[in-house]
């Protein structure tokens, strides 16, 4: 399915015809993301939606932004057993101990990441891997010619695992490379695509 055109009139990705994810698309989707602290963020919302619609982690990203101290890496890793059970308990949140967990293990490997490699050390990690900018004529007729998962995302899946992440397969990992502008997956005619 190519662009489709919203009641707003504007041609968009098919996905995100309307309300929160015509504006998440118009905003965030595949707008180039830096820093450590968004980038883990994007990463840790990305895992906790394995499974589950978009829309309802995009609809939680306020309280998953509270309950996970700004996703601060160094102040989630400070995190222990009776912020796991707090965490449970908050219906703002998708309620999964192994996602909760998965952040806060995932907090732990990026502050000692940067504690290694400085500020800016998950970011140069992930952008490490970005694939060339894909040509126009390469651009997605439809949303059928976009990947689940690519050479470069398993990659930087490999990567990640490798310092300690976890939840980063390579489909979690793609869909993070989309929304934080790694790869340009806006189909032909969407408003977005160059």
């Amino acid at each position: 399915m190519t662009a489709t055109t919203g009641a707003d009139g504007v041609a968009r990705c098919p996905w995100a015809v309307q309300g929160e994810y015509a504006r998440y698309h118009d905003e965030e989707w595949g707008v180039p993301l830096h820093g450590d602290v968004a980038l883990f963020e994007k990463l840790s919302l990305e895992g906790f939606q394995s499974g589950l619609s978009w829309i309802v982690v995009l609809r939680k990203r306020p309280a998953f932004r509270a309950a996970f101290a700004g996703f601060e890496p160094e102040q989630v890793a400070a995190f222990g057993e009776p912020d796991v059970e707090r965490l449970l308990a908050d219906a703002g949140i998708v309620r999964n101990r192994q996602k909760i967990e998965a952040v806060i293990a995932n907090a732990r490997a990026v502050a000692a990441l940067r504690d290694r490699d400085g500020d800016g050390a998950l970011d140069r990690l992930v952008w490490s891997h970005a694939p060339e900018a894909r040509h126009e004529r390469d651009r997605p007729t439809g949303m059928g010619d976009v990947p689940a998962s690519t050479a470069e995302s398993t990659a930087l899946a490999k990567a990640l695992k490798a310092t300690g992440l976890r939840f980063v397969g390579p489909v979690t990992v793609y869909a993070l490379m989309q929304s934080a502008g790694l790869v340009d997956d806006h189909v032909v005619g969407c408003w977005r695509a160059p």
